[in-house]
């Protein structure tokens, strides 16, 4: 009502707002309170004057609604609150000011009982739309508040105190923190470990340098580290880590701290100046660096500013909570890789470490584990030459995901070479492969023994394909006549039942011309859950029916992700190019030197030139090919490979490394420089790339039609 805040007989009074007389204060000093039910400043209830100045004051977030309105006004920390309301919701009713939340439970009807009763409350965390003053930007915003009732000199109560708090970075620290744990849930390996916790902790503590730590499980430790406004992009995120190497005795704080575990914090300083790698080091004037738990990784996460910064209880808290995460999750990669390393190596060693290079007939395979990886399984394949002067092709599946199902495929394929090569007829072959595994399960004392194989002899000289198959998928070959659309068909090829039940496989002899691929697989290209085997057949077929071109690298990519979904079982897949005509190649084997991207780019330019490839092509597959000559010498550490391949369609670039990581130098990490760009170029620039991992390191190839240039 009008009159409720009390007037007292006194004097007009200058208006003046003392210290505190600039900012929100200034607005509320000259504010014309007269035009309202308040009346002039000077006249006002000296107590709910002093309440005024006191609010006015504080640098709290704080406001005043008096009167039966609640009219406002509020000082330079609430001002920031409400953003771009100020300044005119000085003197403004508050249901007004906030009339898009002002029903919401705990805003209005919390300060107009607080005004009725006189009792004070807290009200719950709500969230609010605010825009920024400073950004110009409408975020959610989340706030706790207080409300005291305010009396005039006769105890009358003539508004309401609100303090506000705004706890929207606390909120999302702790929703950081589920976050962190939801991307944990997905790492298996040590790298993806460190990607997600980089990027957690740059973004909760809004720092300027991260870095993750662990050891190298027979001494020594690694880092890697993330920078503010380092470019960063889904290319970037599939290539491992750069991680640099320490010593066991290292002085890096990292490094102390995961060795003795205990927690360091530098409020200002040079903490990193000691071991510093680069001017980013330098820089660092705070620091903080906390162990991870856990008894089989030792490690730990530091965040670090350029400027000097009072760690908060806070912060503290959440680094160390986060840290309890990245070591949990830390340990369960350090038991994957390790049981993954041993799986995966002897599952490669079975396989064949190189297929033949013949002039007509490229071949290229691709194997990957299902399941988790973390198993061995019995998916083989293998192709060699025949005394007749044919070419052998197989592709077999051992039932069971265990190191016995790797032996029992190492036994299949070893047998199977030493009978193609007395006597390459498949069905014989397939024929004697049945007694082996029907001997093997008898040894064994088991009948579940579950084993399908696909053969095939080629003959270039005749253009024919002779196929037997032993409960196994029929091949699949693309075909692609002069002047035609390529089309794929499969191999009509009695299937037969598997090894060692029986087998009595039947051949057939299909036309295998020039321009043909034939495409062997495994029951996991195609199979998937709720989904028809006729299904994933059809998918398959429209897909290398749609490829570029025939290039068995290329269609291997291509049949591993025609079909939609996940798979839990192994995936093989063997294919082999009849090419139109022999292909010209060459490589190079590239030293792990700061110059050796140049020198890929001078070699690869005059080779080209030489074959007279198209210079668009040339200018596209030299810049792909540094770059992932890059990528291979910082990431792997060691000497690379680079080969390429020219037929009349088109050019395949591989580059292959001989390790997973090794030792990078300073040198080279300044050198090569363009780290992060390779596989965005190669999408854009190419016409289907890829990875294949080997026993010993990977390969990344790409490849770019010519034919249409």
């Amino acid at each position: 009502m009008p009159g409720a805040v009390g007037r007292v007989p006194t004097p007009p009074a200058p208006v003046s707002g003392g210290p505190a007389s600039s900012g929100a204060a200034a607005s509320v000093y000259a504010h014309d309170w007269a035009g309202t039910s308040l009346g002039p400043w000077p006249g006002w209830d000296p107590a709910v004057r002093a309440a005024a100045e006191l609010v006015l004051a504080s640098p709290v977030p704080m406001a005043l609604a008096l009167d039966d309105e609640f009219l406002l006004l509020y000082n330079d920390g609430y001002a920031e609150l409400i953003g771009d309301k100020h300044p005119e919701a000085i003197g403004r009713p508050a249901a007004e000011v906030f009339a898009e939340v002002w029903q919401l439970p705990g805003v209005g009807e919390a300060v107009e009982r607080t005004y009725r009763t006189g009792e004070p409350s807290l009200g719950k965390e709500v969230t609010l739309p605010l825009r920024r003053r400073r950004s110009g930007t409408v975020e959610h915003a989340v706030f706790t508040r207080g409300y005291s009732a305010v009396r005039d000199s006769g105890g009358r109560i003539v508004g309401v105190l609100v303090v506000a708090a705004e706890t929207t970075q606390v909120t999302r620290q702790l929703q950081s923190l589920s976050d962190l744990a939801a991307a944990l849930a997905g790492t298996l390996t040590l790298d993806d470990v460190a990607r997600v916790a980089l990027r957690h902790a740059l973004a909760s503590f809004d720092a300027d340098q991260v870095s993750f730590g662990v050891d190298e499980g027979g001494g020594g430790w690694r880092m890697v580290r993330r920078l503010r406004g380092e470019l960063i992009d889904e290319a970037d995120e599939r290539l491992p880590p750069l991680w640099r190497r320490f010593p066991p005795d290292s002085t890096a704080p990292l490094v102390v701290t995961a060795r003795v575990g205990k927690s360091r914090f530098v409020d200002d300083g040079q903490p990193l100046r000691e071991t510093a790698v680069d001017r980013h080091d330098q820089k660092i004037q705070a620091l903080a660096a906390v162990p991870l738990p856990g008894a089989v990784v030792r490690g730990g996460l530091a965040v670090g500013y350029q400027a000097a910064h009072a760690w908060s209880g806070a912060e503290r808290a959440l680094l160390h909570a986060s840290a309890e995460l990245v070591g949990q999750a830390a340990e369960r990669a350090r038991r994957f890789e390790t049981q993954h390393g041993t799986a995966q190596l002897l599952q490669r060693s079975m396989l064949p470490a190189h297929l033949p290079d013949l002039p007509r007939l490229r071949i290229a395979a691709r194997y990957d584990a299902g399941v988790d990886g973390n198993a061995a399984g019995g998916d083989f394949y293998d192709a060699f030459l025949l005394p007749t002067g044919g070419l052998a092709v197989v592709l077999g599946d051992v039932a069971g995901h265990d190191v016995q199902a790797a032996a029992r495929m190492g036994q299949v394929r070893a047998a199977l070479r030493a009978l193609a090569l007395a006597d390459p007829r498949p069905d014989a072959v397939l024929a004697g492969l049945d007694r082996l595994v029907t001997s093997l399960g008898a040894e064994g004392g088991t009948h579940e023994l579950f084993v399908t194989v696909a053969l095939g002899v080629i003959d270039a000289d005749r253009h024919r394909l002779t196929l037997a198959s032993a409960g196994h998928p029929a091949p699949l070959i693309r075909r692609c006549a002069d002047g035609g659309e390529p089309y794929a068909e499969y191999a009509d090829v009695p299937t037969g039942a598997p090894l060692g039940l029986g087998c009595r496989p039947a051949t057939t002899t299909v036309r295998f011309s020039p321009g043909d691929t034939l495409l062997l697989f495994s029951d996991g290209v195609v199979e998937r859950r709720r989904q028809g085997l006729g299904t994933g057949l059809d998918a398959l077929a429209t897909a290398v029916a749609a490829a570029g071109s025939g290039d068995p690298r290329a269609l291997c990519a291509v049949a591993t992700a025609a079909v939609a979904g996940a798979t839990e079982d192994d995936v093989a897949v063997l294919a082999v190019e009849h090419a139109l005509r022999p292909s010209r190649s060459a490589s190079m084997e590239v030293p792990a030197e700061p110059t050796a991207p140049s020198r890929v780019r001078h070699w690869m330019t005059a080779q080209l030139t030489e074959w007279q490839v198209p210079e668009s092509v040339v200018g596209a597959a030299v810049l792909c090919t540094s770059e992932l000559t890059t990528n291979a010498l910082l990431h792997a550490g060691t000497a690379a490979r680079v080969e390429i391949d020219l037929s009349a369609e088109r050019l395949l670039v591989s580059v292959a490394d001989t390790g997973t990581r090794g030792t990078v130098t300073r040198a080279q990490t300044d050198t090569l420089s363009s780290r992060g760009r390779g596989l965005g170029l190669i999408e854009e620039l190419s016409d289907a790339w890829g990875t294949d991992p080997t026993v010993r390191g990977s390969t990344v190839w790409f490849e770019i039609l010519v034919s249409n240039r």
